[in-house]
């Protein structure tokens, strides 16, 4: 597997490597040795931005789960609280490796000026450091208006806790509200948005995706592979998701890609790939990563294979015409 390409967010001068590895896992779906054994594994494959988040890992989340799903089989360690940041803070500083991550971590819980505030100086605590490289807001909040939550991003950056800020879930005109406010303003910029992309879920190509190429902004999309879906394990049956999958774990998702367009997707998929004889997961993450409008690709992993998938995909690529045969099917 060759070096992995080092790309520059937004308009920022800050560089992130062309794969980045998502948090999510750490502490609530894999232990603590598992998540640094990733770590390890990530870092030597030269994965630099680390994607965390106040909400991942055990302890709020679990319990959440355990209440809402009954699922009592999800990892019992997981009751640590933030365990995704601390999980995190305790692998670099035993590496001695802050000057090589670029770090960024996501607020979750509410974008009012006072909750910023708040979950930034929480993070920033957690992870033992004095800023973080990306801090983002996690999802849209209708319940502020957007000229606060920009009021207060900036402070942070005013404040030198965070160099870049951006969003995750944004809808292209939410972006844009946000962008109209910084350039009214004076202020730091949403410089890079993180939404859903892969072949179940395109929305992002005719909403966000021109915009973000308008305006210099990196698109890092999540979810590549639909969360699991795209590895056709599933039927539209959703007693029979397999134990400990991500399904099984968060149901919800099963609500944004159970149709019947997407079955027919998945089975495409497979065909394809047997054809070609390639993993589908390999397939499938190419062709998210060739879109391009995609500056990287966030993943997330529970072994240093599915690290392997991203890294295989990333050197494979895709022909344009074999990315155009594959978004077409219906």
């Amino acid at each position: 597997m060759g070096s992995l390409i080092e790309k520059t967010i937004g308009r920022s001068g800050l560089k992130m490597s062309a794969i980045a590895l998502g948090a999510g896992t750490y502490g609530r779906e894999i232990d603590e040795e598992a998540s640094w054994k990733l770590l390890d594994y990530a870092t030597e494959k030269g994965i630099t931005f680390h994607d965390n988040a106040e909400m991942y890992g055990g302890g709020n989340t679990y319990e959440k789960r355990k209440a809402d799903y009954g699922k009592t089989e999800v990892l019992e360690a997981s009751t640590e609280m933030h365990s995704g940041e601390k999980i995190f803070s305790r692998w670099m500083k035993n590496r001695g490796c802050r000057d090589e991550v670029v770090i960024c971590t996501k607020v979750s819980s509410g974008n009012g000026a006072e909750n910023i505030k708040k979950q930034m100086a929480a993070s920033l605590e957690r992870l033992e450091v004095d800023f973080v490289d990306v801090y983002m807001l996690h999802s849209p909040d209708d319940s502020v208006p957007i000229e606060e939550t920009m009021d207060a991003l900036n402070e942070e950056v005013k404040a030198g806790h965070t160099k870049v800020i951006g969003c995750s879930n944004f809808s292209g005109d939410q972006l844009r509200a946000a962008l109209a406010v910084s350039a009214k303003k004076g202020y730091a910029r949403f410089e890079i948005t993180e939404p859903r992309y892969n072949l179940a879920d395109r929305k992002s190509e005719t909403d966000d995706f021109p915009l973000c190429r308008e305006e210099e902004i990196t698109v890092m999309p999540y979810s590549p592979l639909a969360a699991g879906f795209l590895t056709g394990k599933y039927t539209p049956d959703r007693s029979q998701f397999p134990k400990g999958a991500r399904f099984d774990l968060s149901p919800g998702h099963a609500d944004i890609y159970f149709n019947d367009h997407n079955f027919r997707v998945v089975e495409h998929l497979r065909k394809k790939a047997e054809e070609m004889g390639l993993p589908m997961v390999r397939l499938a993450m190419a062709w998210a990563m060739t879109h391009p409008d995609v500056t990287a690709t966030l993943i997330g992993a529970r072994t240093t294979a599915h690290i392997d998938n991203a890294l295989l995909a990333a050197e494979m690529g895709l022909a344009p015409e074999l990315r155009k045969t594959m978004s077409s099917w219906e």
